[in-house]
């Protein structure tokens, strides 16, 4: 009797989990409770700036709370484990960036996550390009010059580097210059810019908001940005493409993810909502302020996006022969 009591309580319960008009209210009613943003990274980084950025005005949009996650760890890879196994249900969202999403994907094949088939893309919040510097008072004033220097000094040509990113993107301008250049590891980005600055380093390749400061303040040449366009805050600095290296065109961005299966009413609410919170006047004018370009594309075109990058960065990793611990 116990048994049957148990066969039939359970029947009922799996009725109620698979029931249409059960997972219809729950689509209807979203969000009727706080939605979580997780983001792979440390309070202050650029990743949790961005979210915290948007993420007021989306929580004003959504009309419901919205918590800010932090999960740091290896490179952001931990966050996007954790949100691939959560509930498909619109309550907790990822802040993904190029390199736990794209990258992670084209350089770890054991990865336990895809970004465009574990999870939906929802909106890129930003973009940026990266910059290349020398020492200020390097010889070196040209990518020309730098690409001459390496070639004729092999056992002065070495880059700092402080993740996969800026490795692929240093990589690929050995590939398309012939130049040599030795692989120098640092914990950050920020370190690599001063390893510049003290000469340790002939060259890095990074993100903006180290580099742009010791650009403005003397203490670093910057010799091109990535891609096709100059960059608003050094804008006497030439993109790689006008320099004639428009395959040197490494862009970083990152973006709001949702994990796949979530019903579709809810993933274009949730676009919806974060286009009109990334557009905002206010949120874009602070996103520039931290040296990127707001916005980009959504939904269908952001995973196109996301497909092209990766199928790069696997040609790049390819030719360069690289090889990296996860």
């Amino acid at each position: 009797m116990n048994v049957v009591r148990f066969v039939v309580a359970g029947t009922l319960a799996l009725a109620a989990v698979f029931d249409p008009h059960t997972a219809r209210a729950q689509t209807d009613n979203y969000p009727s409770r706080v939605i979580h943003v997780v983001v792979g990274f440390a309070a202050g980084g650029g990743n949790d700036l961005f979210a915290r950025v948007v993420g007021q005005q989306f929580e004003k949009i959504i009309g419901i709370a919205v918590v800010i996650d932090n999960k740091p760890g290896a490179g952001g890879r931990l966050s996007s484990e954790y949100v691939a196994h959560q509930p498909a249900d619109g309550y907790t969202l990822l802040v993904g960036a190029t390199g736990q999403m794209s990258i992670a994907t084209a350089i770890y094949p054991n990865l336990d996550y895809h970004p465009t088939k574990t999870f939906i893309p929802l909106n890129m919040i930003a973009s940026f390009p990266l910059m290349l510097v020398v020492p200020a008072d390097s010889p070196v004033k040209s990518v020309k010059d730098l690409v001459a220097f390496a070639k004729a000094n092999p056992d002065k040509a070495n880059y700092a580097t402080s993740s996969p990113a800026f490795t692929i993107a240093s990589e690929l301008l050995k590939l398309k210059t012939g130049m040599p250049a030795q692989a120098i590891p640092y914990k950050s980005s920020n370190e690599s810019n001063l390893s510049v600055v003290a000469s340790q380093t002939l060259f890095t390749i990074s993100d903006g908001p180290p580099a742009i400061p010791l650009v403005q303040g003397g203490k670093t040449r910057a010799l091109a940005v990535t891609g096709s366009e100059r960059s608003p805050e050094l804008p006497d600095v030439p993109s790689m493409a006008e320099i004639g290296l428009p395959q040197v065109n490494t862009q970083l961005w990152s973006g709001f993810f949702v994990a796949a299966g979530t019903p579709a009413p809810i993933v274009e609410k949730l676009k919806a909502a974060l286009g009109q919170a990334i557009a905002d006047a206010g949120v874009a004018n602070k996103l520039k302020a931290m040296a990127v370009k707001p916005g980009g594309p959504s939904g269908d075109e952001f995973r196109k996006w996301i497909d092209v990058d990766i199928a790069g960065f696997v040609d790049i990793v390819k030719a360069a022969n690289l090889k990296f611990e996860q």
